[in-house]
């Protein structure tokens, strides 16, 4: 589904990103690890354009999004939540949801003026949506909030609300579980493995690894901006190389 060929990013000296290649299977839920500075949240930039790679390709179901900015990489099919949130705070839970669906009549000048029936159509059947997926999410009690008031994790879980909206075919998750106590951790768990029950393709950091042994398969690690290993979880946990990186010995 997901197709890495030879990705680099540099800043300056730094290879954070030196040469990656992997391929991601419909369907599954992997798991990328790697101790702090490995590079794997510079490869997530790379893959949904928040910053551009220096040089290799990214194709997503044969369509390739190198290159291309991020609204039309989201559009495409590939969206992601970030490790710090980013609500807009002042706006509802339900309005900070509202917004992400893509191609809404209402933004452009002449819908606005000229087709209001239809923006005001459009706009039903959004809220009706996004109330769908607050009510997934467990936050559905809190719609007319404000998006400040919300804990670390429910704002997590508004993270993957907003991006469960676009429909994207696959999510990119940069550590879920940081910041969220264990309640509310595996709320957010469940649902990951529910969206993947229902066909959505996962990519998760994740410094948590009791999560990644558990639902993770399988599990690619990073090193110095390199990928080390792939494999399953039991793999990947006695692989000396990963150890030797934990431990800040060189692989």
């Amino acid at each position: 589904m997901l197709s890495v060929r030879d990705l680099h990013k540099r800043f300056g000296e730094l290879r954070a990103v030196d040469g990656v290649s992997f391929e991601l299977a419909k369907g599954g839920i992997t798991g990328l690890i790697g101790p702090n500075g490995a590079g794997k949240t510079t490869l997530f930039n790379t893959l949904c354009g928040t910053i551009q790679a220096d040089g290799g390709e990214v194709e997503l179901d044969g369509t390739r999004l190198d290159r291309l900015p991020a609204h039309r990489i989201l559009h495409a099919g590939l969206a992601r939540t970030f490790q710090i949130p980013r609500p807009f705070p002042e706006m509802t839970v339900l309005e900070n949801v509202m917004i992400a669906p893509l191609n809404q009549p209402g933004e452009t000048f002449w819908n606005a003026w000229f087709r209001r029936g239809t923006v005001a159509s459009a706009e039903r059947r959004i809220r009706e949506r996004a109330m769908e997926v607050l009510e997934f999410t467990t936050l559905a009690h809190l719609a007319g909030e404000p998006a400040r008031s919300l804990s670390g994790g429910q704002k997590k879980l508004l993270e993957l609300a907003r991006v469960l909206i676009a429909e994207p075919k696959i999510i990119l998750l940069d550590e879920p579980a940081a910041g969220v106590n264990p309640a509310l951790m595996e709320v957010l768990v469940d649902k990951i493995v529910s969206l993947n029950r229902q066909g959505i393709t996962f990519l998760l950091i994740e410094h948590n690894m009791d999560l990644v042994m558990s639902v993770c398969d399988p599990v690619m690690v990073m090193a110095q901006g390199a990928m080390l290993c792939v494999g399953d979880a039991e793999t990947v946990r006695n692989d000396p190389r990963v150890l030797a990186v934990y431990l800040g010995e060189a692989p």
